[in-house]
């Protein structure tokens, strides 16, 4: 009876272990799905228009890309999003997440700019409102500003068009 207890634990937790070993943590589901992109004013890189707020991404669908220059999968899938917003008429914003200006900017000379518009998010509330827990996250937006669909990690092919394409055209 002595070692029945310490035992019963280690079986419960290796049964954890390994069921959560199973799971793929770019698969849990946002709670924003459905719902209107989170309220924020943040500033634009370029400064035109300065500021940028959840109201202007309304009359289109649009990707919302949050990102960073110190971001390894952000360097993954950059090279696919500037194909993307070349070959496609997708309307793609780029939140610049908890990252300085000084390293964003020559990152983007060397590696292009497939953003129509980049904001700053320096201190990461953005982010926090929006539910991002690690760069890349892309969410598709439909015309009316609502969150149809969380992206976690870099956009690939695979996800443009058997996720994201498919939304897209539904939404428009």
């Amino acid at each position: 009876m002595r070692y029945a207890i310490p035992l019963v634990v280690l079986i419960a937790l290796i049964g954890l272990f390994v069921f959560g070993l199973q799971r793929d943590p770019r698969l849990v589901p946002s709670p924003l799905i459905g719902k209107a992109a989170p309220a924020f004013d943040l500033p634009t890189l370029d400064g035109t228009p300065p500021r940028m707020t959840q109201a202007d991404l309304e009359g289109a669908p649009v990707l919302v890309n949050f990102f960073a220059s110190w971001c390894a999968g952000c360097q993954e899938e950059h090279p696919y999003l500037m194909q993307l917003t070349q070959n496609s008429q997708v309307k793609l914003l780029g939140i610049d997440y908890k990252d300085a200006e000084s390293d964003l900017r020559p990152w983007l000379g060397r590696k292009g700019n497939p953003y129509g518009q980049i904001l700053t998010d320096l201190e990461g509330r953005a982010g926090i409102d929006w539910g991002v827990y690690g760069v890349p996250e892309t969410f598709v937006l439909n015309s009316r500003g609502t969150i149809i669909y969380k992206q976690i990690g870099p956009m690939t092919p695979d996800v443009w068009e058997h996720e994201i394409q498919p939304l897209l055209k539904a939404a428009s």
